[in-house]
């Protein structure tokens, strides 16, 4: 369109500076290529031009995308196109034909021609028009009614779909392309309008040598290769716009025109004939359903029937089905309508039948059911309960008396991120404003589509297993207690001798003393000297006696923070006597900047007691050349901290390491089996972990605590 419209200005602004007779432009379409248009049918215009000096004829090639647009912005003032494209812009745009083309083939002048659909001469998979089903098919242009619209017709007429059948469809713009493109094995079958193949010469020789024609209609009458009907020729039209004056000048001398004439020769053409009917080619485009006959047909409901009369028996026979099944599932429904009523009764039972109890929750907060069990346990009835608000009567204070906010509840929040959530102890109230410790899981409850319309909870009253706790923790203390003071038992001698050293110092002094008193003045300095040893061992003494009553006496419940490095030297201080008697030497592997744990002292003291007992008594075979006893602290990880006991013993038998941690197994010929045991229910009552490790030589005893417990 922008070279019909550049072309335009062009020549009428090179006829306002020249002063020339007005242009007059005649559309031409470029089935061949715009030079091929140029060389045949310039001279048609220079002979119009001679023939109506007032005027100055120019041709203008037109491709077939661009006649539309010339047409319907006037940039012509006549049109030479096939019927095809004649008949939509008649219907269109009202241009009207005033001469038929008569072509010239083998020197006969023919005003009729049509389609040929050939392919090459060597394929003998292609012979008969049936034969195209599954090819490559190549025509000029959708708008080609030599070139493409009458195949189309032709083969839809042999019950072959060119867009459906076919393996492809493609348009090489020329019927020149189209030609090469067959014979270059581009394509399979190709079509083009009469006259193109006797016409077109290649370097190798007339194409007609090298193709088959297929369908050929060739007779007397029409002497020329065709596969299709013979429609009539090229009209030469006006527009709507171009003055009847000019147009009926222009008819005169093209009817006047002589075979003979050069612009004939040139054109290769005959001369003109009056305009020919074209309904022909109205009917063409009708049955194909092309412009201008593109819009549906009035279909009746009469024409249904007749088209579609087994689908309307489908139809009546899948409505005789559809009420058959229809009353089927009528039972059906009847069927599961008593089957939910008897599951329901079924969920009601199982769910009264639970000792925990089971209410839930919508995304309101508002309890939806709520089972006997929980009538029985909470003393509120299920009808005060249901479509009120469970968080307010049940849930509203935490366990150490402060508001519970809504927000923070685990059974909100479930039905909010759908995570199910497991609560180990926290409270509920009961209707009579008593509380209870509970243990309970809240799961997100989903509907058919597997939305979360809300929560179910699941509760148990842990009043009875909290006491039985408290009740082993107390008999636990009290096991610890007679465990410590047992031990102090077996220690008793060693104890013994650890004071009696600063008590015989502290009389050896005071008898000094008394004597150095009895010898003058002149002994004062000498006395302060004794004193201050009494002094000291005075409080030596005293540390270990209060060491001991510290170890003996039962511990505070609260636990608090504790430097494991000084319990570690703490207990040193205690069992330094046996560690003498034994000939065991201590080395202390302590990490400086240990991280303080959350403890009971105490506890803590007694663990490490035990295991380092165990150690002095694994090293005391005379067999054992090498005695040392290795404490090692450290910080593990961020979170906590380890601390290890290792000896030279010789470690602990394969039969015992598995059962060490049970109560009244042994390796010791008179001990009771109690002391691992104990120390392992102290360090898990403070969440951490006691184990030992086979990795080491002779025996390793370590145990972890969190830094908060």
């Amino acid at each position: 369109m922008k070279k019909v419209f550049s072309l335009c200005l062009w020549m009428l602004m090179a006829s306002a500076w020249s002063g020339e007779p007005p242009e007059i432009r005649i559309g031409v379409l470029s089935h061949r290529g715009d030079e091929a248009t140029l060389r045949n049918w310039s001279p048609t215009a220079d002979y119009l031009s001679r023939e109506i000096p007032e005027y100055h004829f120019t041709i203008v090639p037109l491709d077939f995308d661009e006649i539309e647009p010339a047409v319907k912005n006037q940039a012509v003032e006549f049109l030479l196109v096939n019927p095809g494209i004649y008949v939509n812009m008649e219907v269109r745009y009202r241009i009207t034909r005033i001469a038929t083309l008569n072509n010239l083939l083998d020197d006969r002048p023919w005003n009729i021609f049509g389609g040929v659909i050939f392919t090459r001469a060597d394929r003998d998979d292609i012979r008969t028009l049936e034969d195209v089903r599954g090819k490559r098919f190549m025509a000029v242009d959708r708008t080609s009614l030599g070139g493409f619209q009458m195949a189309w017709q032709t083969l839809k007429a042999h019950g072959i779909d060119i867009h459906g059948d076919t393996r492809s469809l493609a348009f090489g713009g020329t019927h020149d392309a189209v030609v090469r493109a067959v014979l270059a094995g581009e394509a399979d079958v190709g079509t083009v309008r009469t006259g193109i193949l006797e016409a077109m010469s290649l370097d190798e020789g007339s194409p007609l040598e090298k193709v088959r024609i297929l369908g050929d209609l060739r007779s007397d009458k029409y002497p020329f290769h065709h596969s299709t009907q013979l429609y009539p020729e090229w009209p030469f039209s006006k527009l709507p716009h171009t003055p009847t004056r000019l147009a009926r000048r222009v008819a005169i001398a093209l009817l006047r025109m002589s075979p003979l004439e050069p612009a004939a020769q040139w054109g290769d053409y005959a001369g003109w004939t009056i305009p020919l009917e074209y309904q022909p080619v109205h009917d063409l485009l009708e049955s194909l359903h092309l412009p201008p006959y593109d819009r549906p047909e009035r279909f009746t409901l009469v024409d249904a029937a007749r088209k579609y009369w087994y689908w309307l028996v489908t139809v009546l026979a899948f409505l005789v089905a559809l009420a058959a099944m229809s009353a089927w599932v009528v039972r059906l429904n009847l069927a599961l309508e008593r089957s939910r009523r008897l599951l329901e009764r079924q969920h009601n039972l199982i769910l009264d039948s639970v000792a925990d109890g089971i209410y839930g929750v919508d995304l309101q907060g508002n309890a939806t059911f709520f089972n006997k069990a929980a009538e029985e346990i909470t003393g509120w009835k299920a009808k005060d309960l249901i479509g009120y608000n469970q968080h307010e009567r049940l849930h509203h204070t935490r366990m150490d008396g402060s508001p519970h906010p809504p927000q923070d509840c685990p059974v909100y929040q479930t039905f909010r991120d759908g995570e199910a959530r497991y609560v180990r102890e926290d409270l509920f109230w009961r209707k009579d404003g008593s509380s209870f410790p509970v243990e309970y899981s809240s799961t997100p409850l989903r509907d058919e589509k597997g939305e979360i319309v809300g929560s179910v909870v699941v509760f148990r009253d842990i009043s009875a297993r909290k006491q039985a706790e408290e009740e082993a923790r107390r008999h636990q203390a009290e096991l610890a207690h007679m465990a410590r003071l047992s031990t102090m038992g077996e220690m008793a001698s060693g104890m013994a001798h650890e004071l009696n050293q600063p008590l015989t110092a502290i009389a050896t002094n005071a008898d000094a003393c008394i004597r150095l008193l009895e010898s003058g003045p002149e002994a004062r300095e000498r006395i302060f000297d004794a004193l201050e040893s009494i002094g000291a061992q005075a409080r030596r003494a005293g540390g270990i006696i209060q060491q001991l009553r510290q170890f003996v006496r039962k511990e505070a419940p609260e636990p608090t923070l504790v430097d494991l490095n000084q319990l570690v030297d703490e207990v040193l201080s205690l069992v330094r006597p046996e560690l003498v008697k034994a000939g065991i030497t201590v080395v202390r592997c302590f990490e400086p900047n240990l991280a303080r744990v959350s403890a009971q002292r105490i506890q803590i003291d007694q663990v490490l007691l035990n295991l380092i007992l165990n150690a002095i008594e694994a090293m005391s075979d005379d067999r054992i050349s090498v005695r040392r006893l290795t404490l090692r602290t450290a910080n593990a990880g961020e979170n906590a901290v380890m601390v290890s006991v290792e000896d030279t013993g010789p470690g602990l038998p394969p039969e015992i390491r598995d059962k060490l941690f049970t109560p009244f197994v042994t390796s010791k010929p008179q001990g009771m089996g109690l002391g691992l045991s104990i120390s392992q229910g102290i360090i898990q009552a403070h969440k951490g972990n006691l184990y030992y490790d086979d990795a080491a030589q002779g025996a390793c005893f370590r145990f972890v605590l969190p830094l908060s417990s």
